[in-house]
C-alpha cells in the first residue's frame, strides 16, 4: 500500500503546480445542455455554487473541455469570474482541446494541427475570461497528429504566456511517449477513464499472465511509464457513474451491488460518505492517481473531498477490488 508520508508530493502534478488538490473538479456538467441555447444567469449560479463548495473542500483544480456543453461551461466560469474576479486567483484551470464535432468541413474528428490548437486555446481564454491556462490537455490521440508540430504549437502558446503546462489525455504509453520526445519540457498529466467499475488499466498488470487479463485497450505500461516519469495521471469517470455509492440501475451486474454493499460497510467503518471510499481506492494505488470529480452537487462534492481523510488496509483494497470484479485473482 502506497505510503502517504512519502517525501514525494501527494499528487506528482504538485511537482508542477504546488497548490494542485488530491482532487479535480471536472466541469463537464456545467454551462447547461449540450444546444444552442444561451447560458443563462441560473447556469452561472450553479457554477459559482459549485466552484465555491470545492474550494471550501479544498479543490483547487477545475478540469474543463472546449467542447462541454458546446463551450458553455467555460464560458459559465468566465462569468462568474466576472461576478467574483477573486475566484480565479484562488484556483488552477485546466482546459481541453482537439475534438471537432462534425460540420461544413468534415465528420466529428480529432485535430491535433498547430492552427486548431493555437485557435482553440484562444477561444477556450476568451470564454473563460481569463489570460492564461494553468495546464492545456489534448483531448484525443489524433491519428494525423505531427508531433513536432504540436511541439511547434506548444511553444508559440507558452511563450504568450497562454499557458504553463502541457498535458494529454486518453493516450497510452507509446503514444505519450512519441509526444514528449518533441517536447523540451515534460508533460504533466494523462487523464484516461479509471474507475472501481472501469478496471482495465489495473487488469493489464494484476492479469498479465493470465487470460482474466485480456483487454482490447493499449494500458500495457500506462502506469509504469506514468510512475517511472512523475506524469500525472486523473481518471475520468472515478465516481464509477455512482453504481457503488447508490446510483446502480436495476439491471446491473451481482458483482456491483455485492461491491456496493462492501462500500457501505468501509464508509460506516472509515465515518466517511460512500463516493470517498470509491475515489479513495484509486488514490491509494502507487501511481497516486488524482480522480476528476464529475458531480455539481456541491453537497456530493463535499463528499468525495472526504476520500483525502480515507486510508484502506491492503486488506480492504482487495476485498473491494475483489467485489467489484466479482471473482477472486488468478
Amino acid at each position: 500500500m502506497f505510503d502517504r508520508t512519502t517525501k514525494f508530493p501527494a499528487v506528482p502534478l504538485q511537482r508542477y503546480l504546488p497548490q494542485a488538490s488530491a482532487l479535480v473538479l471536472g466541469c463537464m456538467g456545467l454551462g447547461g445542455g449540450w444546444d444552442a441555447q444561451p447560458l443563462s444567469e441560473a447556469d452561472v449560479d450553479k457554477a459559482q455554487a459549485a466552484t465555491e463548495a470545492a474550494l471550501e473542500a479544498g479543490i483547487t483544480l477545475f478540469d474543463h473541455a472546449n467542447i462541454y456543453t458546446m463551450g458553455k461551461a467555460e464560458e459559465s466560469f468566465g462569468r462568474m469570474f466576472q461576478r467574483k474576479p477573486s475566484l480565479r486567483q484562488g484556483l488552477l484551470l485546466q482546459s481541453k482541446c482537439g475534438i471537432r464535432f462534425a460540420d461544413t468541413q468534415g465528420p466529428k474528428r480529432y485535430d491535433l494541427s498547430s492552427q486548431h490548437i493555437v485557435a482553440s486555446v484562444d477561444e477556450s481564454l476568451r470564454r473563460l475570461q481569463t489570460d492564461y491556462l494553468d495546464v492545456l490537455i489534448l483531448h484525443r490521440p489524433d491519428p494525423l497528429m505531427q508531433p513536432a508540430e504540436v511541439a511547434q504549437a506548444w511553444q508559440q502558446i507558452k511563450a504568450a504566456g497562454k499557458a504553463r503546462f502541457l498535458g494529454v489525455s486518453n493516450m497510452h504509453a507509446a503514444q505519450v511517449g512519441g509526444l514528449q520526445r518533441a517536447l523540451d519540457e515534460p508533460l504533466v498529466a494523462n487523464q484516461l477513464e479509471m474507475s472501481l467499475l472501469k478496471r482495465d488499466w489495473l487488469e493489464a498488470g494484476t492479469c498479465f499472465n493470465d487470460g482474466q487479463g485480456v483487454s482490447h485497450l493499449a494500458w500495457d505500461g500506462m502506469l509504469e511509464y506514468a510512475q517511472q516519469h512523475g506524469l500525472q495521471l486523473q481518471a475520468w469517470g472515478a465516481l464509477a457513474r455512482g453504481w457503488f455509492s447508490g446510483a446502480a440501475p436495476t439491471d446491473a451486474p451481482p458483482a456491483v451491488d455485492r461491491a456496493a454493499e462492501y462500500v457501505q460497510q468501509l464508509a460506516q467503518a472509515h465515518g466517511v460518505a460512500a463516493e470517498a471510499v470509491v475515489l479513495a481506492w484509486l488514490m491509494q494505488h502507487p501511481a497516486r492517481i488524482q480522480p476528476v470529480v464529475g458531480t455539481t452537487d456541491p453537497q456530493r462534492i463535499r463528499a468525495c473531498a472526504q476520500a483525502t481523510e480515507v486510508s484502506l488496509s491492503r486488506g480492504e483494497w482487495y476485498r473491494l477490488y475483489e467485489a467489484a470484479r466479482g471473482r477472486e485473482l488468478p
